[in-house]
């Protein structure tokens, strides 16, 4: 897999979690808190701040005596008023697209890749059409409510402004679990019959470990040789020499066997072996024991995984005492817990590149019908979010803007965060976007410096202002790339929970709370009647 996805420590590491939201979510509400105190001083007087404090008292009130009851009865009622306005047709559409997709899907290439495009069309058509569906739904619900007159015959019934919002994310949720659901389970059939019959629907259960090197002296080092490929996702070692990528596996259960798995990737300097790939070998290493178990040495196959199994008894021969040994993985290797593996090149003048996920052990496999319905769960989680942020946005802004709001968040989210990033940490050159005109206009290179004078001064602090409204959004606007678990799936894995859904999870959960807060509050402030 040609990403390296770090775990989601939510619990391990408290602070970088749960503690972190509630540090979030308590200044973002203690900012509001106080401008609203200062603003009703400021308009009203002293009886400003006590309408406030009343404001949050009925808040309290309302949420503290929630009815499951009148809830559901809006959920129902945004239920039918989807299917009035046809949202199930959307599956209309997935099933037309799915009757002709075959046709334009390659079927000469290998099975392995035939399975990658026919699982990646099936989860990204599922996604790419209920979004837009859920988003118009919920950015236009509570608008258009308003519009005809019909939210003002429900207010006036013992009904709580958060009840209507629940009500609202509720009923929305529910037409996205059923569309997803049906969408899911037509395009897990659709795989089966695509793919050819000698490819293998699989569910590999990977375990990761940390990656270091050991340079041509064997001494530590960050990464490896950059042999001039611009994308450094992989670092090389060098052939013949005492290089070695280093890694550390997590092991705690013993077995009579371990199955690794691997793609490494090669660099060539000279023709080599004519019909013989690259020579590679795994050293088992103990180094509280100062034990190293060297392993048979196998050809690499190239843009193809390498599977190699390690039995509990290992027999080798130890070039220290000149004899044959045995050992026992479990009680002679794995050294707390851990299984330390070197992975080394023999072909000198060769390179082998590797990264973190290149190498894993691999636990049983679990069905394809896990990974594949892990994924589809996902989506139900984007659109949940989607849900929220539009059914927010709507109770204090029309149709339209609410929409582009929703829409802005979840392109930002999913498709310009890292580039946001690199801006408000520096490490996109170029400078803010003044700047950038600037040297766009006068064809000055993102290299060079800029002259000190009171212009550019001027220019740059702009800029500073501006990413400083970056560094707010960085900050209010997740991070939604969890939620596409299509690749894990595509690529033959198992969805991680701790990587993907886990996060999706505390995403959700953790923008539907402040969503719940501020939909409920803008609909209490706002003014019903149509404009």
């Amino acid at each position: 897999m040609n990403f390296d996805a770090k775990p989601f420590l939510l619990f391990s590491n408290f602070d970088n979690g749960l503690l972190h939201w509630l540090r979030v979510f308590g200044g973002f509400a203690g900012v509001i808190f106080a401008a609203t105190v200062l603003i009703s001083l400021g308009i009203y007087g002293v009886s400003g701040p006590v309408a406030v404090m009343g404001r949050v008292r009925q808040g309290l009130h309302d949420f503290l005596n929630l009815s499951p009851k009148r809830i559901w009865a809006i959920a129902w009622l945004t239920i039918i008023e989807a299917v009035r306005r046809k949202a199930l047709l959307v599956f209309v559409v997935f099933a037309f697209l799915m009757m002709f997709a075959g046709w334009f899907l390659d079927s000469d290439l290998r099975a392995d890749l035939q399975v990658k495009n026919a699982v990646s069309f099936a989860l990204t058509t599922v996604s790419w059409l209920t979004i837009p569906v859920l988003l118009l739904l919920s950015c236009w619900g509570i608008p258009e409510d308003i519009r005809v007159r019909s939210l003002h015959t429900v207010v006036t019934k013992p009904v709580r402004r958060n009840e209507i919002v629940m009500g609202r994310i509720l009923g929305f949720s529910t037409v996205a679990a059923g569309i997803v659901a049906m969408m899911g389970v037509v395009g897990y059939v659709w795989v089966l019959r695509q793919v050819p019959n000698n490819a293998s629907l699989i569910c590999r259960v990977p375990v990761y470990g940390t990656l270091e090197f050991l340079d041509n002296e064997g001494n530590i080092s960050e990464k490896g040789i950059n042999t001039g490929d611009i994308w450094e996702f992989r670092s090389y070692i060098e052939g013949g020499t005492k290089a070695s990528a280093v890694y550390k596996f997590p092991i705690d259960t013993p077995a009579d066997q371990i199955k690794l798995e691997s793609r490494f990737e090669a660099f060539r300097t000279h023709k080599g072996r004519i019909g013989q790939s690259l020579l590679v070998r795994y050293v088992l290493v103990n180094p509280t024991k100062e034990l190293r178990v060297p392993l048979d040495s196998f050809e690499i196959q190239e843009f193809n995984l390498n599977e190699q199994f390690i039995d509990r008894k290992i027999s080798f021969y130890d070039e220290g005492n000149k004899d044959k040994r045995t050992v026992d993985l479990f009680d002679d290797i794995v050294d707390q817990n851990s299984l330390t593996i070197a992975v080394q090149c023999l072909d000198s003048g060769q390179y082998l590149g590797m990264s973190r996920p290149d190498f894993f052990i691999r636990l049983p496999d679990r069905s394809f019908a896990v990974g594949y319905f892990k994924a589809v769960f996902g989506i139900f989680l984007l659109t949940v979010f989607v849900i929220s942020i539009g059914v927010t946005s709507s109770t204090f802004v029309k149709g339209p803007i609410a929409t582009l709001l929703t829409f802005s968040v979840l392109l930002i989210g999913q498709g310009f965060r890292e580039f946001m990033i690199k801006l408000i940490t520096g490490v996109q050159k170029g400078g803010g976007p003044i700047e950038s005109w600037y040297r766009l206009v006068t064809h000055m290179n993102d290299t060079l410096e800029l002259p000190d004078n009171i212009g550019v001064k001027i220019m740059q602090g702009i800029d500073n202002v501006m990413l400083g409204g970056l560094w707010l959004m960085q900050h209010l606007i997740p991070d939604l790339s969890s939620f596409v678990m299509s690749p894990y799936v595509a690529n033959g894995f198992d969805v991680p929970w701790s990587v993907a859904m886990l996060r999706s999870l505390a995403v959700t959960i953790g923008y539907l709370v402040p969503c719940l807060l501020v939909g409920y509050y803008s609909l209490t402030l706002r003014e019903l009647e149509a404009k």
